[in-house]
């Protein structure tokens, strides 16, 4: 009895599962199916059937050169994870392994700047990237992004850090290992799960930012972000192009996701069991 009672949990579970993926699933795959129709198909109404037509990919190719979006979107999210990652793993390190009686007041102080909302302080950025010349640039965006993940990227490493024993760092450190030895070659390796999810996280995050690369972009570092933002216009939006751009624009990083799904729930779930 107690085992069919089980059974039936399990099932319950996962058609529930199931229910709440697909409820997830559902705006990206009618995106998809939006950007396989003609236009006048895609404003007549709601439809789940294409007509797998191409033309709206082929528009928004003419119209725009998705290569170039696609390569600065590459290095902005790159590039800003791997900055993030060099400061973010001694700061994680020293809050983890030498804590004082601040650390936490600290960690709640970085965690409260991503509550902030982005506008209130677009006005100051805007200007000091104006007035560094750094405005539509890849590598003001990049600094920009960095900043902006890091308090997530030292929390979670932080997270991970503190699961891992003290004693393996104090015996590195007695066989002679410097400060950056003890870091980069002992603690490091062993928080590779962690490191990795945390890597994965920052990529979409900074993938998917549209605000800044909006306001602080023109056409020399638009991601494409910019580049979907780019098909509305004062004539109106012409749906089926913006769902080509849109699926043209998420397609890498679902299947960055969907290859380093176990990675990422490996990382994410590191030193919840012991």
């Amino acid at each position: 009895m107690a085992r069919a009672v089980t059974t039936q949990t399990k099932v319950g579970n996962t058609v529930v599962a199931w229910i709440i993926a697909l409820l997830i699933f559902f705006p990206i795959l009618y995106t998809i199916i939006t950007s396989l129709k003609t236009e006048q198909e895609a404003i007549a109404g709601f439809s789940l059937i294409p007509s797998f037509t191409f033309e709206s990919y082929q528009a928004v190719q003419s119209q725009n050169d998705y290569f170039k979006p696609f390569m600065n979107s590459v290095i902005l999210a790159v590039g800003s994870t791997i900055l993030a990652l060099i400061v973010a793993i001694p700061a994680a390190w020293a809050m983890a392994f030498n804590p004082t009686k601040r650390t936490k007041d600290i960690l709640m102080w970085m965690l409260s700047t991503k509550m902030m909302p982005a506008v209130a302080v677009l006005v100051p950025i805007y200007l000091i990237f104006l007035n560094t010349g750094l405005m539509d640039t890849r590598f003001g965006l990049t600094i920009l992004l960095m900043l902006i993940n890091l308090p997530i990227v030292v929390w979670m490493l932080y997270t991970y850090f503190r699961e891992i024993p003290g004693e393996i760092l104090e015996a590195a450190r007695m066989d002679g290992a410097t400060l950056w030895g003890e870091i980069w070659y002992v603690l490091t390796p062993m928080a590779v799960p962690g490191i990795a999810s945390t890597l994965l996280l920052n990529i979409i995050l900074a993938w998917n930012e549209s605000f800044w690369t909006i306001q602080l972009t023109t056409t020399n570092a638009a991601p494409l972000t910019a580049f979907i933002a780019s098909f509305s216009s004062p004539q109106g939006l012409f749906w089926a192009k913006l769902s080509a751009a849109s699926t043209l624009a998420i397609a890498p990083i679902l299947i960055m996701g969907w290859f380093s799904q176990k990675q990422l729930v490996r990382g994410l779930t590191f030193g919840a069991v012991k």
